[in-house]
């Protein structure tokens, strides 16, 4: 508190400052707000960073600083705030593309899907072949349950990235709820050929259990399990396949341990909800 009562406080000093005295007392505030804005923001001292920033930007309107406030107040998870900043970015800056897919990241965190819709049209309209741009459109359209318009663009995406992973993926998930298994085993296949992830593995034993393969899904959650072992839905889904299928004993062994997990990942939830926003956050805006 004291240094800023020190920037902005009243002076003891009478003496009259000339207008370049004055300009100059003031750039060399803003400078010193803005680098203990940043080291703060390192340093996870988050709440003196955002005080900082903001006596920054009463010295001067500055975008670099928006941008660090923005991504303080997105670790504080105040993502209204942090949308707001974008906000002023990309009014100045209409022309960049990365400041609207992060607008729509932040968007999403929101669960404002006709918000993000809105900034991925205008990531688009700078660029109507981006990835990104495509892929958050899509999730905006999931969120507002618009199936045709999620697949159109997942397939505009991968048309442009043939090998976009996280587009296929998300496309066999959109076809599969809408029941069209056969085009969401595609996506399956070709992710399993390529890659080896849980939610891929998952997605196809969901594809098998949706058309009554429960042994075929049973083995693929072994596979999921062996890959991470604390993925609770895969204990809970062979749970209730080896129940329909008669296996009582294996029904209860993995039925009771995803309750075991699942009662301890409630004990941390809080904790891991903190860490996965800001996590999600950096890993889209890097």
């Amino acid at each position: 508190m004291s240094f800023f009562k020190k920037i902005f406080g009243v002076s003891s000093d009478t003496k009259e400052q000339t207008q370049e005295e004055k300009q100059a007392e003031e750039k060399k505030n803003f400078e010193i707000l803005k680098y203990d804005g940043v080291r703060a923001l390192k340093t996870q001292q988050t709440d003196y960073a955002v005080e900082c920033f903001r006596h920054a930007l009463d010295i001067k309107d500055d975008l670099e600083i928006h941008d660090y406030l923005s991504q303080a107040y997105m670790t504080l998870g105040d993502l209204p705030k942090a949308y707001e900043q974008l906000q002023k970015l990309a009014e100045a800056q209409p022309d960049n593309i990365d400041i609207f897919v992060r607008m729509a990241h932040v968007a999403y965190m929101m669960e404002d899907y006709v918000v993000m819709g809105s900034a991925c049209e205008k990531a688009l309209l700078i660029d109507k072949d981006s990835p990104r741009a495509l892929y958050l459109y899509a999730k905006a359209c999931v969120g507002t349950d618009d199936v045709t318009n999620a697949v159109a663009m997942l397939t505009r995406a991968i048309s442009v990235k043939s090998d976009y992973a996280d587009a296929y993926l998300l496309r066999g998930e959109v076809l599969l709820k809408d029941g069209r298994l056969d085009e969401a085993d595609e996506d399956a296949m070709y992710l399993m050929e390529h890659y080896a992830h849980e939610d891929i593995l998952m997605l196809k034993a969901k594809i098998e259990i949706a058309r009554k393969n429960s042994n075929v899904a049973i083995a693929v959650l072994g596979s999921v399990i062996d890959v991470n072992p604390f993925r609770t839905e895969a204990y809970s889904l062979r749970g209730k396949l080896r129940q329909e299928l008669g296996d009582e004993t294996g029904a209860k062994e993995d039925l009771d341990y995803a309750a075991e997990l699942m009662e301890q990942q409630q004990g941390n939830m809080e904790q891991d909800i903190e860490k996965k926003t800001k996590e999600q956050y950096i890993k889209h805006v890097i």
